[in-house]
């Protein structure tokens, strides 16, 4: 493996990773994106390092949520004002969840700020574990290949390694964080 992306570059990648789906302040998809870019700039094989850091940590991160909502159950939701106000929409996502899980929680997973609303609702309603743990499999890596491929896609075009890199954070930015920032919003 290069000097530049080593096996404790992919750990600190996927303990960010973890970190913002818990604590959605860092913005992960931009990062994932970057190392993508570093990633194809060395050696073409490691993109698939730099996804399996990515995936494990978004899954990772989307358990613990899961299990922290779920194991506090109620009092969460009696802090929460929007989980208290909204009780209804925690029923109506898990009706969500039982017609289609993949499908909601990979689309959740790719909306900006859509993942932590769904994420809960699954928790708070009741939503088996072992679906959970399986379906959120999917989501995860829908997500790492997304941002994953943002990182490519700016590393082939653009022939400076820097400007590529600049490039996919822009554009990974403007996909997962921009949206949010938009008046009118309302979340998943």
């Amino acid at each position: 493996m290069a000097d530049d992306l080593g096996w404790v570059h992919l750990m600190v990648l996927a303990a960010v990773i973890v970190f913002g789906a818990v604590v959605p302040i860092v913005p992960t998809g931009p990062t994932l994106a970057a190392a993508a870019v570093l990633a194809h700039d060395e050696a073409p094989w490691e993109l698939l390092l730099v996804l399996a850091a990515g995936w494990l940590g978004a899954y990772l991160g989307d358990c613990v949520v899961f299990v922290v909502f779920s194991a506090t159950g109620g009092r969460v939701a009696d802090e929460v004002p929007w989980l208290r106000a909204d009780r209804p929409a925690i029923s109506r996502m898990r009706t969500r969840l039982e017609e289609n899980d993949i499908a909601a929680m990979t689309v959740s997973r790719l909306i900006p700020a859509g993942r932590l609303p769904v994420l809960i609702a699954a928790a708070l309603s009741g939503y088996p574990w072992h679906r959970f743990a399986v379906t959120c499999v999917f989501s995860a890596g829908t997500w790492a290949v997304l941002y994953v491929g943002i990182g490519v896609l700016g590393g082939a075009v653009v022939p400076s390694n820097t400007t590529a890199l600049i490039a996919a954070i822009a554009v990974a930015f403007a996909v997962g964080v921009v949206p949010r920032l938009l008046p009118g919003r309302r979340a998943v």
